[in-house]
């Protein structure tokens, strides 16, 4: 998760890894492979429960971290997910028998953890696709694109490390939000 403030150009104001399973519990870190083998009943509960969780998770993470932006004087004014470039996904049973599905269907299950967390908290979240990123970019920003690259790539010295592709992916997703807003 990456936060990020226009006030002085785009500043990264929050980055954070948020973990939306239990890790003692059995089978949620990859929840659609440890139910591969179940009879489809017993698979949908076990998800179901998964989901539950990682909703609950993600939704006390985000609380947590809008209260901790609020006391430092910044609102969360939306969101973005980066998506896959998948088709939409067949019925579970489709999905269980296809090892490639299972790894789309586990991405996606994460993804709709969190977009459900924000809009339990009426923060209005975008969906872009992560191939489409830099075209989506360079929509919303025309000939400036090329500086918020710059100002992103850049932030890392000033934040230290880590600052991965993900994160920087991620800001530039926040700052289209923002640009929109």
């Amino acid at each position: 998760m990456v936060a990020i403030s226009g006030q002085l150009g785009i500043e990264i104001i929050e980055r954070r890894k948020i973990v939306i399973i239990d890790p003692k519990a059995t089978g949620v870190t990859q929840p659609y492979h440890y139910v591969e083998e179940m009879e489809l009943h017993a698979a949908e509960k076990h998800l179901a429960r998964c989901a539950g969780e990682s909703r609950r998770l993600a939704l006390e993470a985000l609380r947590q971290t809008s209260a901790q932006l609020q006391n430092r004087g910044f609102a969360l004014l939306g969101s973005a997910i980066l998506l896959s470039s998948a088709r939409p996904l067949p019925g579970l049973d489709k999905i269980l028998g296809s090892h490639a599905l299972i790894h789309t269907a586990e991405g996606e299950f994460f993804r709709l953890a969190f977009r459900q967390a924000f809009e339990r908290l009426e923060i209005p979240v975008i969906g872009i696709r992560e191939r489409e990123l830099d075209d989506y970019a360079q929509k919303v920003f025309g000939k400036a694109t090329a500086e918020v690259h710059k100002n992103i790539d850049s932030a890392g010295r000033s934040l230290g490390p880590p600052w991965t592709n993900d994160q920087k992916t991620a800001a530039l997703a926040a700052a289209i939000v923002l640009k929109q807003n």
